[in-house]
């Protein structure tokens, strides 16, 4: 890459913007999968210790999500500044965390406690991200007397996260079942007359034959490409924060819409996966 014409590392850096968008959604989706799925693990169990189960770790998220927005008023509404944005911020992340509950616990709709409470927890940490995201100088920024550390922390989760969205999506793809060698086509020598053989020989035969794997090779280095460039985007801060922040790691207002942008779209998915069945009675989701 360091022989490669600047116009094709420029090229590359405006596909990443979108590909690293594109992955964003793609661990929002995993998430909503993954929640939904551990939901209906713990009811198919049909067990008075999963019930309780279910209702101690929503009471928990639900506890920590209503303390972390607290340390958010705290942190990025500071007195004596002007801090609309950060309290329009927190204060729609709150408003949601309200709305997943009463649309999961509504009548028609077939929802549950504990997805909700996980997607109230994580939409809150990406308000917490978003904000924390903000250029050190901004005054409602009150976490500027600890750039440094904030910033790695910022951008070891991020990685962490990106690592394990990409690990998942890896595992995922391994019950596609998507055949891509044909087991029943013939092969060379098909046609010559049958020998009697012996069961090493039988034995034998059985291991040439296609089997077909169970991923997707496809999918699986495209979640590895938009998971590169969602990489690069956050160790540059999406291409624009070393010139706002200096060397601060995933600093800007780049930086903080992305995280809320992702917090939207992560909100509508959730709601949508809720709404959908009951919209569209006829079609399976």
């Amino acid at each position: 890459m360091f022989f490669v014409p600047n116009g094709i590392v420029s090229f590359y850096e405006s596909i990443s913007k979108f590909g690293s968008g594109l992955f964003l959604l793609v661990q929002v989706v995993l998430l909503l999968d993954f929640v939904h799925g551990w939901n209906e693990n713990w009811v198919a169990k049909d067990e008075q210790f999963w019930y309780m189960a279910l209702l101690v770790v929503s009471v928990v998220c639900y506890i920590a999500t209503f303390s972390f927005s607290g340390l958010l008023f705290h942190w990025f509404t500071p007195s004596g500044h002007d801090c609309g944005l950060n309290l329009f911020f927190i204060v729609s992340t709150l408003i949601l965390v309200f709305v997943f509950a009463i649309v999961a616990l509504h009548p028609k709709i077939n929802g549950s406690l504990l997805p909700a409470s996980v997607i109230a927890l994580y939409c809150t940490y990406l308000c917490y991200s978003g904000l924390s995201s903000e250029p050190r100088d901004y005054e409602c920024n009150g976490l500027h007397n600890h750039s440094k550390a904030v910033s790695t922390g910022s951008l070891s989760l991020g990685l962490l996260t990106t690592i394990l969205s990409v690990v998942y999506s890896a595992v995922r793809a391994g019950s596609s079942a998507t055949v891509l060698s044909a087991p029943d086509s013939p092969r060379a020598g098909a046609d010559k007359p049958l020998l009697p053989f012996s069961k090493a020989d039988e034995e034998a035969e059985k291991k040439d034959v296609a089997r077909p794997v169970t991923y997707s090779y496809s999918f699986f280095h495209l979640i590895f490409s938009l998971a590169s460039m969602y990489s690069a985007m956050l160790l540059t801060g999406w291409s624009t924060s070393v010139g706002e922040s200096g060397k601060l790691v995933d600093v800007g207002w780049p930086s903080v819409w992305v995280r809320i942008a992702t917090q939207w779209a992560t909100a509508g998915l959730y709601i949508w996966s809720l709404v959908a069945p009951f919209l569209f009675p006829d079609r399976e989701f």
